[in-house]
């Protein structure tokens, strides 16, 4: 690896890897890359843990990104600067909608942004969406494998435990928004103005006006319908960046 490393991702400039898998938790790193040929542990500095390996003979970097919008920010312009192209981030959510079940995947076409990294990029005004291309790879990816998946908007926010989180999530879900996590909105929009092509894969852990801060700990744990969900979005988001190849 080259001297110039970025400071805190701590990959260096001359990585050369242009597709990335971006988890939230280190430990779904470590388990994402079990998946990759001639895996390689690369750096692991605060919340930033990463891979590099082999999806049918394209390289890949797995990386985690740890919670929220500031640390996905922070991972998506330090990993443009050492030349990833595109990125999936593989995630978890709650569902806002019944048809969205525990396991199932859901691939993000839009966010809303009620968050508040995005808006030291660009006013709400300024769309966060989805690279059409890599979205259709995600989805295409999914339907040959035979996943359950949904395709809609979430809603990124920045308080899991905030005390009317039932009403907000009933609010939007009248407006038709599927799901909710905390990362994809910064994932778009920063990843749209750096010129990266991103999207968003969540795997539903908590089921429509389930308690998404007490079901997590079951995903961490395992759980058979959530841990298959983890296996569905890591294997979905290789296969889609390497339809890029093509």
């Amino acid at each position: 690896m080259g001297e110039n490393k970025m400071p805190h991702i701590q990959l260096p400039e001359n990585l050369g890897i242009r597709y990335a898998v971006l988890p939230g938790d280190p430990a779904r790193a470590e388990r994402a890359a079990c998946y990759l040929k001639d895996a390689k542990l690369l750096a692991f500095n605060r919340e930033y843990k990463s891979y590099s390996g082999l999806w049918n003979g394209v390289p890949v970097l797995v990386m985690s990104t740890g919670m929220g919008g500031p640390s996905m920010a922070i991972a998506v312009e330090e990993l443009r600067k050492i030349g990833v192209e595109a990125a999936v981030r593989i995630g978890s959510c709650g569902a806002l909608q019944p048809e969205a079940g525990v396991g199932d995947l859901v691939m993000v076409e839009a966010a809303v942004r009620d968050e508040g990294t995005s808006l030291g990029y660009a006013p709400l005004s300024y769309p966060a969406v989805a690279d059409h291309r890599l979205l259709t790879a995600c989805e295409e990816s999914a339907r040959e494998a035979g996943y359950r998946c949904h395709t809609g908007i979430a809603r990124s926010h920045d308080c899991l435990y905030r005390d009317d989180n039932p009403a907000i999530y009933e609010d939007w879900a009248r407006k038709g928004v599927l799901a909710s996590d905390m990362e994809t909105a910064a994932l778009f929009v920063v990843g749209r103005i750096r010129g990266m092509r991103t999207a968003s894969i969540l795997n539903v852990v908590a089921a429509c006006k389930g308690n998404v801060a007490e079901h997590i700990g079951r995903y961490v744990d395992g759980e058979t319908l959530t841990a298959q969900g983890e296996e569905h979005e890591i294997l979905t988001a290789f296969e889609a960046l390497t339809k890029l190849e093509g």
